[in-house]
């Protein structure tokens, strides 16, 4: 296992190290703001300590990463494949333009997480956000599952405003005592049935898993699905329909 302190080193340097470093697995010291690692990666198992930078796991293709730390901006920005855990919160357009792979996130998750998110033939991303999830969630989703499960959120939806505005495709799961408030028009919201609670169990035994959190007190809980309704006008804009 290689081990990089990455103290006042710049990203460009970091992210060539790792995809020069013939281990399988890489441990990431004193990391403070450097960008893009992990881009396009695949193969390896790379281990954060700190707070990485944006674009963390661009493009990532099967690499395995987990951050002991918060992460910035656009986590996950167009991830065909891999996972990511972070064990803090993430900034905004955490899993923008996603269209493989998963990422979890212990607490909150900034504006416009999973925007523009999509299914791409036999893959379908997943996000999790542990915590409350800020305003635009799901924005123009295309495909994909969002489950935010609002554990510290202090009860209501644990959303900020326009949560699914534009979107068209894929599903939000939502750990709620209530509905989300003034849902957009092309949204339907309904109480998770039985299917959707089997839908979501692996990815909240993942959860559990790696932040030792509580499955059966999580399931106790309602929860709450929002889908694209029949007469979506957004679908008409997307060659796929």
């Amino acid at each position: 296992m290689l081990t990089i302190d990455s103290k006042d080193m710049h990203f460009r340097q970091l992210n060539e190290k790792i995809r020069a470093a013939r281990d399988k697995k890489i441990t990431v010291e004193n990391c403070c703001g450097q960008r893009y690692i992990a881009d396009g990666l695949g193969g390896k198992e790379i281990v954060i300590r700190g707070t990485p930078g944006n674009g963390l796991g661009y493009y990532m293709d099967g690499a395995r990463v987990t951050v002991y730390g918060n992460a910035q901006d656009a986590t996950g920005d167009t991830m065909n494949d891999g996972v990511i855990y972070i064990h803090g919160s993430s900034g905004d357009a955490t899993g923008y333009g996603m269209r493989g792979g998963r990422i979890f996130v212990r607490g909150d998750a900034g504006y416009r997480a999973g925007i523009h998110m999509k299914a791409y033939e036999d893959k379908i991303p997943v996000l999790v956000v542990g915590g409350r999830a800020g305003s635009f969630l799901g924005e123009y989703q295309a495909g994909g599952l969002i489950i935010v499960l609002g554990l510290g959120a202090g009860g209501g939806a644990p959303v900020g405003f326009f949560c699914g505005t534009g979107m068209h495709g894929g599903k939000i799961v939502l750990r709620s005592a209530e509905a989300p408030p003034n849902p957009p028009p092309q949204v339907v919201v309904r109480e998770a049935g039985p299917e959707d609670l089997a839908e979501i169990d692996a990815h909240l035994s993942e959860f559990c898993r790696v932040f030792e959190a509580d499955k059966p007190a999580l399931l106790a809980s309602r929860f709450f699905v929002l889908t694209p309704n029949a007469l979506n006008p957004y679908k008409q804009m997307y060659t796929h329909n």
